[in-house]
């Protein structure tokens, strides 16, 4: 006899966790009193027909195991259990499947009924489901008198489901034995290809993880079969001398040194599949020319994860060595579009989901290396590796005070707000900037709300301008740190100093020296309360005088528009000609430069090509469009050489942009005057509050 697959839950349940009570059962599996009575009849037959002792419920609802029974279903060589219950229909697709891809003779509805002992009903009913999974590669189960259930569609395609499918099927309650059963792999020719693979971790010098160990022969052994069958790869995009070079191109060729028709891109595939495996130990990851080039782009991802999270990683080195292991097979399986679809959410605490979103904010420089967006799976890995690194230096999002900004003024604003929040306050975790409507769905947990505008909400809020002063930025920081410290601590960290001193002193005793500079850092006085010195601030009128300003009625693209409006600053020597270029290309990847509508402010990075701080306007009385979404009539080139000399003109610059009556005067401008004249109004406070 078997189990139904609900009798068979209960059952795995009732093995993992013995003193589950039948209410538990019950809400669990939404089942009624009667229901479980039935599958627990149910499991007591099948236990009698396996000569195993029941199990007994108590009164109360308690089971009754006997020991035999855990002993008899934990051997890993009785596989009675698992063989003679009921597939679920999720194991049933994926087999069906892997005979899709593996089979070696024509399949008919009778093939799938004998396998998977189901009615031929229950198999059209998972054909559909299997077709379902299959759309997205592209694929299509085809059904002919002649030629039986076949798949359709390119083989690189079919190459990545068997791999998926294999590995899928290895972490299911489906036994090996099933497996090389419904794939006719037989035991000699499993081994002899699983002694290839340990061969093959010899002349790597790695060792590849337990996991892939167990589909790789698999996937060899079935790759093979294909090529047999006639089921040979076309041309793609990997070029043999991408991958040649590679000591897994060496080993793919010793793997099949006694397979001498296998065509290069065969060769090249399965070189693929080696340099996409994950390992856990290498002993060459400095040494090609793929490993020397990401080792600079997990650099740049470590100081941005380590800005947005306020946090200091220690033993850099040894970290990167630890991402690279995972990166490096990732480089190839996000360029080559074969990453596993393995969800790991469901595993990932508050914390490490905390952790995911700002490693996701970290992750641009792999993504523009890569040429590709980078897959959640991915991303969840590495957050992992990096939280599993900071758990051991004792470093926690939970000490971390969170905060996040709202703004209801738009995008543009709110990110800006954002950027000078996140600056005044360096050991704060600034989350996200998020609309009022974003706010009232937000998941992630935080501490402290910044917004201009009044929010309900039962964590700290504090009421922020969009724009501060440099007297309101202190302002506000002395209000928020003695509401969340009762003092004002310096902008100190411990262990930076210490390695400052390190580089240039030997440290007797480490530990009591941090205890000292922290105690130093975080005395309670008033002395520790600084006043910025503030610099001279420059006005917009000044950073864009009547020469930097330019009327046009219309321009044919918004790239002439930048070249136009850049012109001014690259004639005076202020910029060169890569800013306007990089300017351009920014543009197309960022529309937060539309600061209002009708109105964007273009600019790169200062080591791009800035010269000196400067600003230039066009002035489109028709206007350009710039993507889709947005019409813009003033385009307004920002050269900042740091973050500071042209804020003060920039926040003038926000004031503006929200007056539409200005900017409408602006636009229909018909000198160069007019236009000055309200950029120097908006550059006298007192001047512009007596007209308002």
């Amino acid at each position: 006899m078997s189990l139904d697959e609900r009798s068979k839950n209960i059952l795995d349940e009732l093995i993992s966790n013995p003193s589950i009570t039948s209410t538990t059962l019950e809400n669990k599996y939404s089942i009624s009193r009667r229901q479980l009575g039935y599958s627990f009849n149910k499991i007591n037959d099948w236990l009698t027909s396996m000569n195993l002792p029941v199990i007994e419920r108590t009164r109360k609802g308690c089971f009754i195991i006997d020991q035999s029974v855990f002993t008899n279903l934990h051997k890993e060589e009785d596989q009675a259990f698992v063989e003679m219950a009921v597939l679920t229909e999720n194991e049933r697709v994926y087999l069906i499947l892997m005979m899709l891809v593996s089979s070696k003779e024509e399949l008919s509805l009778n093939h799938f009924t004998a396998e998977l002992e189901v009615s031929k009903n229950t198999v059209l009913n998972d054909l559909k489901q299997a077709q379902s999974y299959l759309n997205e590669y592209d694929l299509t189960i085809r059904y002919s008198r002649k030629a039986g259930y076949v798949l359709e569609g390119k083989e690189f395609q079919i190459r990545k489901l068997l791999i998926n499918v294999t590995y899928q099927l290895l972490h299911m309650n489906v036994t090996e034995h099933k497996l090389m059963e419904v794939s006719s792999i037989k035991t000699d020719e499993r081994e002899e290809f699983s002694q290839r693979i340990f061969n093959l971790e010899n002349k790597l010098n790695i060792k590849i993880t337990d996991e892939k160990m167990a589909t790789m022969p698999y996937i060899l052994i079935l790759i093979l079969r294909r090529i047999q069958q006639g089921h040979e790869l076309q041309l793609f995009s990997i070029k043999y001398e991408e991958l040649s070079h590679t000591k897994e191109y060496q080993a793919t060729e010793a793997i099949f040194q006694d397979q001498t028709e296998i065509p290069v891109q065969e060769r090249l595939f399965f070189t693929l599949h080696l340099l996409t495996t994950n390992v856990y130990w290498s002993e060459y990851l400095t040494e090609d020319h793929t490993t020397q080039q990401l080792i600079p782009v997990i650099n740049n991802m470590l100081r941005l994860f380590e800005k947005s999270a306020c946090v200091y990683l220690q033993d850099r080195e040894q970290l990167v060595s630890k991402l690279l292991q995972h990166i490096k097979p990732a480089f190839y399986r996000i360029k080559y579009q074969l990453t596993e679809t393995i969800d790991i959410q469901g595993a990932m605490n508050k914390e490490l989901k905390e952790l995911q979103h700002l490693v996701k904010r970290s992750i641009s420089p792999l993504k523009d290396f890569i040429g590709k967006a980078i897959p959640e799976s991915e991303i969840s890995f590495i957050t992992m590796l990096v939280g599993g690194w900071m758990r051991r230096q004792g470093e926690s999002l939970e000490k971390k005070t969170k905060a996040i900004v709202v703004c209801p003024q738009g995008v543009s604003v709110s990110r800006l707000m954002f950027s000078e929040l996140s600056e005044l306050f360096p050991g704060f975790v600034f989350l996200d900037s998020l609309s009022v409507r974003e706010f009232l769905n937000y998941e992630l947990e935080y501490d402290l709300v910044f917004s201009p505008t009044y929010l309900e909400t039962d964590k700290k809020l504090f009421i922020s301008k969009p724009f501060l002063s440099e007297e309101e930025k202190y302002r506000l920081r002395k209000q928020v740190m003695l509401e969340i410290h009762g003092y004002i601590p310096n902008h100190l960290n411990a262990q930076h100093l210490i390695d400052i001193v390190k580089n240039h002193a030997e440290i007797k005793n480490e530990k009591a020296l941090t205890e000292a500079l922290q105690s130093y850092i975080e005395r309670d006085e008033e002395s520790s309360v600084s006043k910025p010195v503030k610099s001279k601030d420059i006005n917009l009128d000044q950073l864009i005088p009547h020469g930097n300003i330019k009327l046009r009625d219309s321009v044919s693209s918004w790239e002439e528009a930048v070249r136009l409006s850049s012109r001014p600053l690259l004639e005076q020597g202020k910029i060169e000609r890569e800013y306007v270029e990089s300017m351009i290309q920014r543009s197309n990847e960022d529309p937060y430069i539309v600061i209002g509508s009708g109105i964007a402010i273009p600019h790169a990075a200062p080591d791009e090509g800035v010269n000196e701080v400067s600003m230039s306007m066009l002035r489109l009385k028709r206007g350009v469009n710039f993507t889709a979404d947005y019409h813009i009539n003033l385009v307004i080139v920002i050269a900042a050489v740091d973050k500071q000399q042209h804020i003060h003109a920039l926040m003038q610059l926000m004031k503006l942009a929200g007056s539409e009556k200005d900017k409408q005067r602006m636009i229909n401008a018909a000198t160069v005057e007019e236009i000055y004249e309200i950029l120097k109004l908006y550059s006298n406070e007192k001047e512009l509050e007596n007209t308002q």
